[in-house]
């Protein structure tokens, strides 16, 4: 048995859903297809498929084999790419994860201009807050803030993200402009639930939410005090909706990352991506011109 074909074949039935539809992709007969799945079955000594009329079911441990044979045919397929020509332009699908408010505010410029330069790669962003799995969910990059914690992923610093304490001129020339981060206790504070609990966790919280943009339009409606990053607060900042206070006591820089699986043997598409993206938005980054 050929366990590369077999294992390209099993993978090719579980992304055409048959054995019928995977053989005329693969131009092979569908007795081949059953037969190569057969033998990978005997080989591995477990079940990989459970078979009806009608459908295909993974057993557990074909849901596990499909998802490292899926990567490990296309690490083999890329490296034979890079070694078949250094001049092979990036191409394929592109998935990446990135923080909601960054994402709408700064992703579609990078994006636009990353698919002028390689034109052959589509790409696939999907946003979300949460700290995804890049290698169960699929992602190949993942767009992270704040400071990372050790692992076995690969992180590129991009550039830094301040955070700025600021509101609205109406509402501090209403309720006054704190000058200690204890006389926030005083002030509307408009707090974002992830934020780490060191920051302001005895603040006078009237407003929190999972979502900075929320909290941002907020405080330029004269709702209170809020700490964003300036990604999210420049325009605001530059167009004078808002007001930088407490200055002196704004919390360290954290950092924007690009987070990938492997450094070695990258994927073009990916290699192209964190080249690409390295140095994009400036140090000092675009937003903090205000």
């Amino acid at each position: 048995m050929d366990r590369l074909q077999a294992m390209r074949i099993f993978v090719a039935v579980i992304n055409e859903g048959s054995f019928t539809q995977a053989a005329e992709r693969l131009t092979v007969s569908p007795q081949l297809v059953s037969k190569y799945v057969g033998q990978l079955e005997d080989y591995l000594g477990v079940r990989l498929l459970n078979r009806t009329t009608r459908r295909l079911h993974l057993t557990e441990a074909g849901s596990a084999y499909f998802q490292r044979a899926q990567q490990l045919l296309a690490d083999i397929d890329d490296m034979e790419q890079q070694l078949g020509s250094m001049h092979t332009q990036a191409r394929g699908t592109l998935r990446i994860s990135a923080p909601v408010s960054f994402a709408i505010r700064h992703m579609a410029p990078l994006i636009n201009d990353f698919q002028k330069t390689h034109p052959g790669v589509t790409v696939d962003l999907q946003l979300n807050d949460r700290k995804v799995d890049i290698i169960d969910e699929g992602f190949d990059v993942a767009l992270r803030i704040g400071r990372l914690q050790p692992s076995s992923l690969v992180a590129k610093r991009l550039a830094p993200v301040r955070l700025v304490y600021c509101a609205a001129p109406t509402y501090l020339a209403e309720h006054g402009e704190p000058t200690s981060l204890k006389q926030l206790n005083q002030h509307r504070y408009l707090h974002y639930s992830y934020m780490d609990e060191s920051v302001n966790p005895s603040a006078n919280r009237k407003l929190e939410s999972n979502n900075g943009d929320v909290l941002v339009d907020a405080a330029r409606a004269g709702a209170g005090i809020v700490l964003q990053p300036t990604f999210i607060t420049g325009s605001a900042i530059r167009a004078g909706d808002l007001k930088v206070v407490l200055s002196s006591f704004s919390p360290e820089p954290i950092a924007l990352y690009a987070v990938f699986a492997h450094r070695q043997l990258m994927a073009s598409k990916v290699r192209s991506f964190i080249d690409f993206v390295d140095g994009y938005f400036g140090d000092p980054p675009y937003w903090d011109s205000f």
